[in-house]
This record gives structure tokens, sequence and C-alpha cells, in this order.
């Protein structure tokens, strides 16, 4: 069997040495190199070829940040982020998130605490996992402008009203994320509620850099808080995002969904009881199946359902099984998500039209 190459890259010896031993300690998993700093992180991976690469982010000479968008040009490479819970490196680690890293991990924390068996076995499950994705060279961070919706999907989403928009979605969720969202005017319409999937901790952090690069208002999701419009709500840790019937925020403790709280079934489930045929519901790139369940709910109480596809999808695991389950409306590519729900106009009372 054909382990997975890994290199890491830190700056501290001890977390290094750490990380080192607990992918050592997986049979799958080989370590081929590792780096103090990012600019010899870039070098070892011209020169490795490793299957994934476990980066820091505040390190001498290069950050992670920056090194990362030199992999992602000069030799793609699937690349996970590995920090701690400082906001100041978490906005750091976001970024390189938003310019090709696959997704952003916690460091494990002391051997002697009693989660950290269960930290480590994570921390190789998304090694593993994150090995396999097929990256692509970053050339262009940002589009130059927003294209026009295709014509058949406008002249079909402009049949309905909206008043609220879920979206779930897992790796590669918050680069898709900030560029639709920051396209979007603060006086959006209709609230928008999130569910994506983050290491535990970095819910709250990570609202907080979206919040920062859009003119949208964009917070964590609090317990009965009225949905209002140009607002983002954010699933916390630990707890399911729902839409009540009286359209406030429910957050649910019931079990998981397919591994997951929270989990995206269990979002557009709530959206379909409360908004029924006004809402619109977005499965963006992620691994697994996650909310596709709940997009049967969205279809049946006659709202629509829109899956990104395969040629703008970092991983095309949720909206691919989507699709396959035939539960999606309009399968667009991420630009053509952010312009059509960019074009969302607001329309006579009580409802919103979805327009280009």
């Amino acid at each position: 069997m054909k382990r997975v190459r890994v290199l890491v890259v830190d700056d501290s010896p001890t977390a290094r040495l750490l990380l080192v031993s607990i992918l050592r300690a997986d049979p799958e998993i080989e370590v081929v190199g590792q780096a103090a700093d990012g600019l010899a992180a870039v070098e070892l991976v011209k020169e490795l070829h490793p299957d994934i690469v476990t980066m820091d982010v505040q390190m001498p000479r290069l950050d992670g940040f920056a090194a990362t968008k030199r992999i992602m040009v000069e030799k793609p490479t699937p690349i996970l982020i590995t920090t701690g819970l400082d906001p100041r490196a978490l906005s750091v680690s976001l970024e390189a998130v938003r310019v090709g890293a696959l997704a952003v991990h916690a460091k494990p924390g002391d051997p002697r605490a009693p989660g950290f068996d269960a930290e480590a076995r994570e921390l190789t499950r998304q090694v593993k996992a994150m090995s396999r994705v097929k990256v692509v060279r970053h050339l262009q961070f940002e589009p130059a402008s927003i294209p026009v919706v295709a014509a058949t999907s406008a002249a079909a989403l402009q049949d309905g009203r909206v008043e609220v928009i879920a979206i779930a979605t897992s790796t590669g969720g918050p680069a898709a994320l900030h560029l639709i969202l920051s396209a979007l005017p603060a006086e959006f319409p209709v609230p928008i509620l999130v569910v994506q999937h983050i290491s535990r901790g970095f819910t709250a952090g990570f609202a907080s850099w979206l919040d920062h690069a859009c003119a949208l208002r964009v917070k964590l999701a609090e317990e009965g808080e009225m949905l209002v419009a140009g607002t983002v709500y954010i699933a916390g840790d630990d707890r399911h995002l729902c839409a009540s019937r009286s359209r406030r925020v429910h957050l649910s403790s019931a079990p998981e969904v397919g591994g997951f709280r929270p989990s995206g079934t269990p979002l557009f489930d709530s959206v379909a009881a409360a908004y029924g045929r006004n809402a619109v519901a977005v499965i963006l790139t992620g691994m697994g199946r996650d909310g596709v369940d709940g997009l049967h709910a969205i279809r049946k109480a006659g709202g629509r359902t829109i899956a990104e596809s395969e040629a703008t999808a970092v991983v095309y695991g949720m909206p691919g099984a989507a699709v396959q389950a035939g539960v999606v409306d309009f399968v667009l590519p991420l630009d053509q998500v952010r312009s059509t729900l960019a074009g969302m106009l607001v329309q006579e009372a009580p409802g919103r039209a979805l327009t280009p």
C-alpha cells in the first residue's frame, strides 16, 4: 500500500516534533521532510514532491500565507494549515485557505491532556483525506468582475420569491464563501444561514474574518435571535443551526448527522419547514454528502436548490452527491452562484425575487 507522503512545516521544534510523531504513528503515513520556515517549505515541495503539506502560519522569512501562495503557483500541492487559536494566526490561516490551502486545522494540544488521542486521530484522518484532493495551479486569486448568470438559470430563478438563503459547505468552503459573500451588498434583502465544517474553536474567528471582508454583517448565530436581512448567520461549534417557524435562530443539540454537528441537513430541513417555497438552498464544495438529504426537504417544500459545479469545486463530494441524488435545480460554477445571489433585488412585499 502506497503511504501518504507528508512534508511538515513549523518553526517551533517542539511543535514540529509533536506533529511528526503523531503522523509517523500511522502506518499509512510517511513523513518525507521537515521545514522550519515557508521559504524552505517552497523548496522542499519542489524537491520532495509530497502528497500533502502541513503548514504553520507564523514563521520567519516567509509565513504560511505567502508560502501557500507560492506553492500553489509554482508546484500545486494539497496544503493543510495547522495553527493555534490565536485570532491573529487564524486570520492569516484563513487568508492562506482563500488562496489555495484546503483547510485550517487546530494543532493538537498537550499530549497529557485527556482529549489528545482524539485530536491526533482527527489530524491523521484529515491529512489522509486531504492528500487525495486534486489541486490546481493558482495564477489569479480574484476574478476581475462578476459575470452574468446563464440566461436559462436566470429565467427559471425569477419564477418565485426568496426570503432566505441557506448554504452548506466543507473543504474549500471558506474561500468559496469569501468569494460569494464579499460580492453581496450591505442592503442584501434576505438573511443567509451558513453551515461550514471547520475545526472546533475556529468558528468565532472564521465569522470575524468574513465580517471584515464583507459589506454584510457576518456573525455567529445566537439562540433565539431574529433572522434579519443583510445578515449572515454562521453555525457555531457542536450545535446544528436551524431556523424556527417564527423566523428565529434555533441552535439544536440533536445527535450528529452523518458524523457532523453542525450539519447541512438539519439546516435545510428547518429552512424548508419555516420558509417553504420561498427558500433557496446552496450546496458548495466539500467532502462526503452532508446536506444532501436536507435538499430533499427544500425541493418537497417547493424551494429551489443550487449546487456548485465540478468545474470550480475544490472537492466535488457534497455538490456531486446532491446532483447524483437528483435534488438540484441548478448546477452553476462558483462565479455564477455568486452573480446569481448578488443579483437578488428587493421586489414588492412580502417576498423577494431572485434575478440576475
